[in-house]
């Protein structure tokens, strides 16, 4: 607050001014930040911006000595082939030294690393530090035996488990590469990664379980192997004895308690530039593209809980899966290497078993921040929109929630809010970035953003909005969201085996930029404002219309749960958009409402808030939408399906059998006439 009226006056006309001249501007520089004030931002953040875009080798040769390294770095940045940026040249460094032994070293060896708790298994664990040290210098020992080297492939196939951590530090520690495969894959996905990554030993569970299933991990490994051309030494398999024990095959697998029996053995450093690990990205399979990233990332994701997450002690939870980039940076990496607790969650957030154990996981561990999709607070609201479960759970050790890897409409958003009792912080990044490109920034002092933006951009990214042909937009203007290079350290370092690949798909659309093939736009104070990827905007009569702005605004509807806006074709006006929505279960003695009812109050919502340029008139409920297990809605197969194409579902689906009802639906309003079945990858 300000002290007097005559300071206030000069602070406001300064700000206004300075709004007025950056409106004049096609993008925000970070002298342009300095220029003016603004409730948001701080000088700690904007001097940590200008300091990573105009000094970056001092800005992130401090970042850089947060770890302990065992040969200097010769050179901070190289920058002499773009896109193919080099950091920390020359230094070297065990990422799992610095994730593990070295907090032992530093006499926290009693300290919880990790906490496992699985409402569907009835267990709960905890591994200290001292604890972890031991198993992942045993597992490394053995890789070592079995032939692993410094460079060679594992592959780890295995549910959200404290052994699936173990089996990622333990490659580290030997210098090799591993490549988590996420559990939700089949056995043709899985063939397709081992085929690719061509990995010495491969390290598996005998299963994973689902709130009505065991999936059967064992059984889909022998399958892939079966039908693969490229063949592991051995197999190192972890038996869940307590759900199903697999067969194991003489000669080729391990069991895991084997395993454990080896002596530890010490960590290896590694170059900073050389591969941590292979990342394939959810839905390839006829042309893999396996993300590689540096093992100079751990000194990002390590910085990132502090500055970014607010985090330099407690207990972190990242609600996601091992086989995401979430999983690889914020359950395993980045809060073990800044000495945190990370809490995995074996769990639904509604069904395991009821709509109360998010709250439950907080109070039970002491949960400082959590990390997790929007669609988990819109099925949480769905359940339980009163929060009855809720406030069965004192959550007072919370102080923020994250949200990321889709659009957070506003209503959701509040309910959360209100709900968790702390803010709820959205923020963008991708699998690619490996961490966040923009954000709240809590260590810099920024703890509030834009009402619907992704936060400011993170200490690093010079983010730029260019129009189809290269040229720069105005400030608020929607257009492609670029990163200026080079690219901050961590960052995908290229595709493993495909520089070529690397380049086109990334870096020749925009040259000198790289394409995040998300749409959105920059205010003149430089919050960030994604509104969609570049294919989820619909053409309307020439206007460009976000899939998700339409979507913000039907979730604003009480008794709409989750909404989903596709493109659908129109002989006049190209595309117009069509809803399709879950309606919310009536609460209490609420009044009972039709579908029909619904509809028509969505279309008049809609016109109301954006306008007759929508051409918005059709809107339909459904039972539920479908969304890949990481929470990410399939626009694209339902736009495709609604053109009568034959679509091919993602392996990473979360239920498939949603797509029936949805046809019928499409039916009723004449689309998807002759569309065939969805076929599966």
């Amino acid at each position: 607050m300000y002290q007097d009226t005559e300071n206030a006056m000069s602070k406001v006309n300064k700000f206004e001014t300075s709004i007025s001249e950056l409106k004049k501007k096609s993008f925000v520089t970070a002298a342009d930040l300095e220029s003016f004030s603004d409730n948001d931002l701080t000088p700690e953040y904007l001097e940590a911006y200008r300091s990573s875009l105009e000094n970056p080798e001092a800005f992130w040769s401090k970042v850089g000595k947060e770890l302990e390294w065992t040969r200097p770095w010769d050179q901070v940045l190289d920058d002499s082939n773009p896109p193919f940026t080099k950091w920390f040249v020359g230094g070297e460094m065990s990422v799992c030294y610095n994730a593990v032994d070295r907090h032992v070293v530093q006499g926290r060896g009693d300290q919880v690393a990790l906490v496992h708790d699985s409402p569907l298994t009835d267990t709960v664990k905890r591994i200290t530090y001292s604890e972890l040290q031991d198993q992942v210098s045993r597992l490394a020992s053995k890789l070592t035996s079995l032939g692993v080297t410094r460079g060679s492939r594992v592959v780890i196939y295995m549910p959200l488990i404290p052994e699936a951590v173990i089996a990622m530090l333990a490659t580290n520690r030997v210098g090799a590469i591993h490549s988590v495969v996420f559990g939700g894959f089949a056995a043709r996905e899985l063939r397709t990664r081992i085929e690719h990554a061509e990995p010495t030993v491969i390290i598996a569970a005998s299963c994973g379980v689902e709130p009505n299933k065991i999936v059967r991990y064992k059984d889909i490994l022998d399958e892939a192997l079966c039908q693969s051309s490229h063949q592991p030494r051995n197999c190192i398999i972890y038996q869940r004895r307590r759900v199903l024990e697999c067969h194991l095959e003489k000669n080729r697998d391990i069991c895991w308690d084997e395993a454990m029996e080896s002596e530890p053995v010490p960590c290896i450093s590694l170059e900073a530039n050389e591969p941590l690990y292979i990342l394939y990205t959810s839905g390839t399979t006829d042309s893999p593209k396996g993300l590689q990233r540096p093992c100079g990332h751990a000194a990002t994701v390590c910085w990132s809980m502090r500055s970014i997450y607010g985090l330099k002690r407690g207990v972190w939870w990242a609600a996601s899966d091992l086989g995401w980039v979430v999983g690889h940076s914020y359950i395993c990496y980045g809060p073990l290497l800044a000495g945190l607790t990370s809490v995995l969650y074996e769990g639904k957030p509604d069904r395991t078993p009821d709509p109360g154990q998010y709250f439950r996981i907080i109070e039970q561990h002491r949960v400082n921040a959590l990390f997790t999709i929007p669609t988990v607070c819109r099925v949480l609201k769905r359940a339980d929109s009163c929060g009855k479960y809720a406030r069965r759970y004192c959550i007072k050790t919370l102080k923020s929630v994250f949200v990321a890897g889709e659009h957070c409409d506003q209503e959701t958003r509040h309910w959360a809010e209100r709900t968790f009792g702390v803010p709820v912080l959205n923020h963008w990044w991708q699998s690619e970035s490996g961490s966040p490109i923009t954000a709240a920034c809590l260590g810099y002092g920024v703890k509030s953003i834009r009402p619907h933006s992704a936060g400011y951009p993170v200490p690093g990214y010079d983010l730029r909005v260019l129009r189809e042909e290269g040229t720069e937009c105005q400030s608020g203007e929607v257009g492609r969201l670029v990163a200026k290079l080079p690219l901050p350290p961590g960052f995908s370092s290229t595709l493993w085996n495909a520089d070529d690949r690397f380049k086109k798909v990334y870096f020749d659309k925009y040259p000198g930029f790289y394409d995040t093939q998300d749409v959105g736009w920059i205010s003149p104070e430089g919050a960030v404002w994604v509104v969609a990827r570049a294919d989820d905007v619909i053409n309307v009569a020439g206007h460009r219309l976000s899939t998700a702005a339409i979507e913000d605004v039907v979730l604003k509807h009480a008794r709409v749960a989750d909404a989903m806006v596709v493109g659908a074709p129109d002989l006049t006006k190209g595309d117009v958009p069509l809803c399709l929505y879950v309606m919310r279960p009536p609460q209490d003695d609420e009044e009972i409402v039709s579908e029909e009812t619904v509809t028509q109050e969505l279309i008049a919502l809609v016109r109301h808030l954006i306008g007759p340029i929508a051409a918005f008139r059709k809107a339909i409920a459904v039972p539920a939408l479908p969304r890949t297990r990481s929470g990410k809605a399939l626009r694209g197969a339902v736009a495709k399906l609604a053109r009568s194409q034959q679509i091919k579902l993602p392996a990473t689906i979360e239920d498939a059998t949603v797509f029936p009802e949805i046809k019928l639906a499409l039916q009723k309003c004449g689309y998807a006439i002759d569309a065939p079945d969805p076929e599966a990858n």
